[in-house]
């Protein structure tokens, strides 16, 4: 995984409340094994009609909209646990989900594929959602270490939450199979201390 430490960029507004997992990657596109190639279908029914053309009210085919963070209204990630969401998110580009409320399952299975979810309080995402709709190039600066998001040429930021052990794997780059190969002295000695003989 990509290391994750400060994040500033422009990003993608899509104010929807309780989006699920289902509208995120539907299930006809779930066959795969891969983790590549879920960004194509990323919001498939919303980005596109039925013969395969983009529409053009939705936020991903709008060019005046880009970054690497999605701001989504209250409760993103709900419905099944299919970790395919968190695959078609990475995989279309994004790096972090701004939200004032995720979905626990969606959360874990993000941190576990290197998406940072950051979690606001409704009121600083309204702020968010109102400054982006003003300028699409306003960005949004988020700084893991200090565990804090701001809206870049503003006063406004807020802290947020992260469980500390994925915060480290997060700025390190570690999965959870690269987070014991790291440690992987500390296990031999611990293993060579405590031998039976």
């Amino acid at each position: 995984m990509e290391k994750f430490i400060k994040l500033v960029t422009t990003v993608v507004p899509l104010p929807e409340q309780d989006v699920d997992t289902d509208q995120i990657i539907p299930a006809r596109f779930l066959k795969a094994t891969s983790r590549d190639g879920f960004g194509e279908n990323l919001f498939r029914d919303w980005r596109y009609d039925q013969e395969g053309n983009p529409k053009k009210n939705f936020v991903l085919n709008d060019s005046s909209y880009s970054g690497s963070v999605l701001v989504a209204g209250e409760n993103f990630g709900c419905g099944s646990s299919r970790e395919h969401a968190a695959w078609a998110l990475v995989d279309y580009g994004f790096k972090a989900v701004v939200s004032s409320y995720f979905a626990d399952i969606f959360k874990g299975n993000a941190l576990n594929n290197g998406l940072l979810p950051v979690q606001v309080s409704t009121d600083f995402l309204k702020e968010v959602f109102e400054q982006v709709k003003v300028d699409h190039n306003t960005e949004l600066v988020i700084d893991l270490e200090a565990q804090q998001i701001s809206i870049s040429g503003t006063d406004l930021y807020e802290e947020f939450d992260i469980n500390t052990y994925k915060k480290m794997c997060l700025i390190n780059g570690y999965d959870d199979i690269d987070f014991l190969i790291s440690n992987r002295d500390k296990i031999e000695a611990f293993e060579k201390e405590h031998m039976e003989f």
